[in-house]
């Protein structure tokens, strides 16, 4: 299933946006921020237009000043959905670029980070990359999730996690509409010691939370309001991660 919702608002992509750098891990262009040496970071796996988008790179510099690693890597290999390419329509490029092989990516990623040091990590898929962090989850291959408007995850999905999970989903949504949201937080909800939040944001579209107007007020506040939601997970599940480590 993909459909228009996926395509809609498409950034307009800056290479050089952010104030982090890019650099290669485990074999993909990546951009980072934050210290190396947190023991604390977090993958974030973009949308289908990949990790040039500016609101993700605002994202991830936001998430970095909050103490995290933060690494947003390129699954696309240079080459993310360009909706003006007519030849190659969104189902024939995700014939090339399915959530599969970005969850194959990712696990020498993971692996990288923890030869680093880390010892802690936590992932957040927007759109298609929500897809990528649900089976890191389901595998257990981090040890907290957020999916933001997911594409592609499925009730079978959820029902394979056990491990922290928040889903935050829009109100204007046929990839996640809220009624699958609310099949997904009873099947959260019914699962002993797994902690989990589902919220669905009213008056929002897929993709509201990279895919915003900065210019509109409201937009901008819906998105940041995404985005604390977040880190507030992250900061009480990755930190209980730490302590129970200690």
């Amino acid at each position: 299933m993909s459909g228009p919702e996926c395509c809609s608002n498409p950034p307009t992509l800056n290479p050089t946006g952010g104030a982090g750098h890019v650099d290669n891990l485990a074999g993909l262009r990546t951009y980072f921020n934050g210290s190396p040496h947190s023991n604390r970071a977090l993958l974030l796996v973009s949308d289908i237009y990949g990790f040039e988008a500016p609101n993700l790179r605002k994202l991830a510099d936001k998430v970095a000043a909050a103490g995290y690693y933060v690494v947003v890597p390129d699954f696309f290999h240079g080459d993310p959905y360009n909706p003006d390419n007519s030849a190659r329509p969104l189902p024939v490029w995700l014939k090339d670029n399915g959530a599969d092989k970005g969850f194959e990516a990712s696990k020498p990623l993971i692996e990288a980070l923890k030869a680093k040091g880390v010892s802690a990590i936590g992932a957040v898929g927007f759109c298609w990359g929500a897809k990528v962090v649900v089976e890191l989850a389901k595998n257990r291959l981090i040890q907290g999730a957020v999916l933001l408007h997911p594409s592609f995850v499925t009730l079978d999905d959820i029902k394979g996690v056990d491990i922290p999970i928040a889903v935050l989903g829009a109100e204007i949504d046929k990839m996640s509409p809220p009624e699958l949201l609310k099949q997904f937080e009873e099947v959260l909800a019914a699962k002993p010691g797994v902690a989990s939040y589902v919220k669905v944001f009213p008056k929002v579209s897929h993709g509201w939370s990279v895919r915003y107007d900065t210019e509109d007020a409201v937009a901008v506040k819906a998105a940041e309001e995404a985005h604390q939601d977040l880190l507030v997970w992250f900061d009480k599940h990755l930190k209980r991660v730490l302590c129970s480590r200690i």
